[in-house]
Formats: structure tokens, sequence, C-alpha cells
């Protein structure tokens, strides 16, 4: 059975005001002088966030928990420090971001200027672990039409600057501000894959394979593909839904490559429409079908989806899990829906983020 391993940025805020705090520096050296941080929690772009990783899992179970116990980790640290972790992917009330001090982010700075210094934005990254670099990039070129629908549930950043964006997941605007973000044309094999990598590499203008931020790409330090459209989630249990419907790609896609079945040739422009339209709506209005990148009602191509990968699913034990938490998730809406309805319940950013404070551990 594939493994899966997730990665989540978390915000620390200041408890009172919601605003975002540089805490991460003192964050990070609390872990790691209780032994709770070692290889789990690292810094990021910028010292008001902070990152974890789970270890790879197999049973969705053991994931879940670890994400928990991960997320707990993170506030129980961030508390002593006087701050709180939630699980948004922009910050809803403004702020002026602060860039870690290193020399990778100092030079990434540099280069992009504002680009950089505005990406104060978390995601959820999901690894699968695929047998060989040929197996993942058919993964990647086959998996491709399916990712925005991924985007579109785990939509969780609707303000940006202390204002409504109208955007479900504005997260995702923001990210494509870098010029190697996004999703790709059909590769074809891993020598093709590696090629255009290096050909990326050697503009100058993307320093080093780590900087490769496609929407879906071959992770360079595990056997794995990493999958990089997801909002951070509010929820725990999104996350778990959004990393077994990975698996369940990445299983599905293996299967089509071995059996002949050749991927869909959708452009990468048209790609590019269907994560914007997913990014901007979320799942209150119409997607744009994987399979004929033709407008449907969300919840018809989230089925598209569900029948999609259902014989991986029912094969590494996960349908039940995956059609309950759909059906969760159906009924309290996304994190882009749950921080609406806390800002026309309250007309307060500040209580937006003291709610979704709650919920990041729930």
């Amino acid at each position: 059975m594939r493994t899966v391993g997730v990665e989540e940025e978390l915000l620390l805020v200041d408890p009172e005001s919601g605003e975002p705090q540089a805490r991460a520096a003192a964050v990070l050296a609390r872990a790691a002088k209780e032994g709770t941080g070692q290889d789990v929690f690292e810094k990021e772009l910028h010292d008001e966030q902070v990152e974890f990783a789970t270890h790879p899992q197999s049973d969705m179970a053991d994931l879940g928990a670890e994400i928990i116990r991960c997320r707990k980790d993170a506030a129980r640290h961030a508390e002593g420090l006087g701050s709180a972790v939630v699980a948004l992917a922009t910050s809803p009330l403004p702020v002026s971001p602060t860039i870690t001090v290193n020399s990778r982010y100092l030079w990434m700075a540099r280069e992009f200027g504002l680009s950089t210094q505005v990406q104060l934005v978390c995601g959820c990254h999901v690894h699968v672990s695929v047998e060989s670099d040929e197996e993942g990039v058919a993964v990647l070129d086959r998996m491709r039409p399916w990712l925005s629908v991924l985007r579109a549930l785990s939509a969780n950043s609707p303000f940006w600057q202390g204002h409504d964006s109208k955007y479900a997941s504005y997260r995702s605007q923001v990210w494509d501000m870098w010029p190697m973000a996004g999703p790709t044309d059909v590769f074809g094999s891993a020598e093709r894959y590696h090629a255009n990598v290096a050909d990326l590499i050697a503009t100058g203008v993307v320093r080093d394979e780590g900087m490769i931020y496609f929407d879906a790409r071959l992770s360079q330090r595990y056997p794995t593909v990493e999958v990089r459209v997801a909002d951070v989630c509010l929820h725990p249990d999104t996350a778990v839904l959004i990393a077994a419907l990975t698996r369940g790609l990445v299983e599905t896609a293996a299967r089509e490559w071995r059996a002949g079945v050749e991927p869909l040739g959708h452009s990468a422009g048209l790609l590019r429409l269907a994560t914007w339209r997913a990014a901007r709506s979320g799942m209150s209005e119409n997607l744009l079908d994987p399979t004929t990148m033709r407008p449907r009602p969300a919840a018809e191509v989230i089925r598209s989806l569900l029948d999609h990968v259902g014989e991986a699913l029912d094969d590494h034990g996960d349908t039940g899990r995956v059609r309950d938490a759909i059906a969760a998730l159906t009924g309290r809406g996304n994190g882009a829906r749950v921080q609406r309805e806390v800002m026309e319940r309250t007309g307060s950013l500040r209580e937006v983020v003291a709610a979704c404070v709650g919920h990041t551990q729930a």
C-alpha cells in the first residue's frame, strides 16, 4: 500500500488581536529544547508561519492522529510564547510579513521583490510514494486534470489584508505570482521531466530544484509525488480527506499507466483556468469538469472524482472515511465558507481568527 505524508504550514497569531506574529524562530527553538520538534517542525519563508511534516503513513486514521498531534504540539509551543497557531491559508487581518533571515530566502527577496514579500500563505502538501521516477511522471501526467477539485475542497483563504477577496482560495492567486508555479503540460517520460526542470534552472530565474513550484512534482528529497494545490485545511479531517483523495488519484493514475491508458491532453492553459475557477468559487458554484473542461456544478464534479478513484479507495479501505468526510465538508462548508459565516455573524475579522484557532485542533 502506498504511504502518505502531509506537510502543513500554520500561521502564528496574537491570541487577543488575531494579528500575525513573527515568532517562528522562538517556537522552533522551544520545540527543539523540549525534543518534540526533531524532524517535524521547520522554518518557512516568513517568521509568522511554521511548518510541520508527518511521517509516512499507510493508514489514514494514523495520519489523522499525527496531524492532530503536530497541530497540538505547535499550539503548545506557541502558547508558551504568548502566541497561538491557526490553520488559515492567508491572514484575514492586515500584515506586513517578516522574511526569515537565511541566504535562500534573502536571495528570493532580492530577485522577486514584492512577490516574495507578500507570500505569507499557508498550504498543505501531500506526498504519496511511487516506485520510480518513471511511474511518478506517468502519475503526474494522468492526475493533472483532477487537481483543481482538491483546490476547491480545501479552499480556506477568502480574506486578504483586511478585505474579502471574493475568492474561496486567494492564497492560490498569490502563489501563482511565482513564474515557476502552476499546472504543467504532459511530460511523457521521466527523462523529459528532468530535462524540463534542468532547463528551468538553467535560466537563472529558478535558484534550484526546490523552487520548482509545479502544482504536482517529483519530490527532490523523497521517493514520492508531491501535490501542492491545497490550502492548509481548517479542520484536520479535511486534511486527511485531501490526503486520501490524493493517494487515490496517484494509485488510479499508476494503474492507468500500466494498462496503457494515455493521459488526457488538456493544455496547461486550460488547466490553469480550471484551477482559477476552483480558487474563485470553491465548492459553491460551477467547476470545470476534469474530462471535458466545461462547467458543471461543483457537487457533480466532486462525485465524478469519487467515481474516478473509487476502486483505489476501496482497495485502500478509504471509501467510508472519504464519503463521511465529503458529507461533513458539504454540511459545514470548507474553510472559506466557515470564515465568511463567522464574519457575517460577528462583523469582526478578529473573531474570524479566534474561531479558526479553535477549529484548527477540532
